[in-house]
């Protein structure tokens, strides 16, 4: 089993906010592919980093979460992609782990 996680940002690179339906979207194919996703909404997480420069950037994030029996790499890489133009984003953080059910 794997948990993958995806990381997507409350406003792309101009600072406008993204809609709820752009996230209820990512919600509805998410659970018609896995049956079943999490969204954390009401507390997002803000993620910091170094840019190419040497700069510190920050983005407010959504994580979206889903278990999956397999990992399907290649199918991951192009909703990456699909979610990447969608968002507005050079790139998106999507992370899996394996995991076991308790």
């Amino acid at each position: 089993m794997h948990l993958v996680q995806l990381l997507l940002p409350l406003r792309d690179n101009d600072g406008n906010a993204f809609g709820r339906d752009a996230f209820d979207e990512v919600r509805r194919e998410l659970t018609e592919r896995f049956g079943g996703s999490t969204l954390y909404a009401r507390a997002p997480a803000v993620g910091v980093w170094k840019d190419d420069d040497g700069d510190v950037a920050r983005d407010d994030v959504l994580v979206a979460e889903v278990m999956a029996d397999h990992l399907d790499r290649e199918w991951w890489r192009l909703y990456r992609a699909d979610l990447e133009r969608r968002f507005r984003q050079e790139e998106l953080v999507v992370r899996a782990v394996e995991c076991t059910l308790l």
